[in-house]
């Protein structure tokens, strides 16, 4: 069914071919030749650990917390929680990236993710990943389930510069 999702995606010309696929990573469907925040973390270095709940609530669908900040260079270990009694997942990236991928997913919603920077929970389920926020910037963490962003499901995620303090 991935392959089939995969060959389709690729004909409909919204992921970069074979390239688009990586092993390993179920249900992987699109490229990451970069991207415009950081890079994936060793996980197996120290990271500062942000927790993030997701449920639905009162008929909206959140995060919890509903805004992430970071200072560049910080790797952070998001460990998530789907507290919720629907399937959900965590994806970073940029609105753009996200609004594209959102598509994608309204065309295959049964895509799932595993990937350096998302990935699928069902209810119940909890996940870690691991990121390295290389470059500032205002970018996002969201649900790309059919429906879930619309509802609230989505953040910013604030990568302050290195150089920046805080009040």
């Amino acid at each position: 069914m991935r392959s089939t999702v995969l060959a389709l995606a690729i004909l409909a010309g919204l992921v970069a071919g074979p390239a688009a696929a990586s092993p390993g990573a179920p249900g992987h469907t699109h490229s990451h030749d970069g991207y415009a925040f950081g890079e994936p973390g060793d996980p197996k270095k120290p990271a500062r650990v942000v927790e993030v709940v997701a449920r639905e609530v009162d008929g909206r669908m959140a995060f919890e917390p509903s805004r992430i900040e970071v200072k560049q260079g910080e790797r952070i270990r998001f460990r998530i929680r789907n507290a919720g009694q629907l399937a959900h997942e965590f994806m970073l990236g940029t609105p753009a990236d996200n609004a594209k991928h959102a598509a994608l997913m309204q065309r295959f919603p049964e895509m799932e993710h595993d990937d350096p920077n998302g990935t699928s929970l069902q209810p119940g389920a909890t996940a870690e990943l691991v990121w390295t926020f290389s470059k500032a910037g205002t970018f996002e963490f969201a649900c790309l389930k059919p429906g879930h962003y619309e509802a609230g499901m989505n953040g910013p995620l604030v990568v302050v510069p290195a150089s920046s303090k805080k009040k």
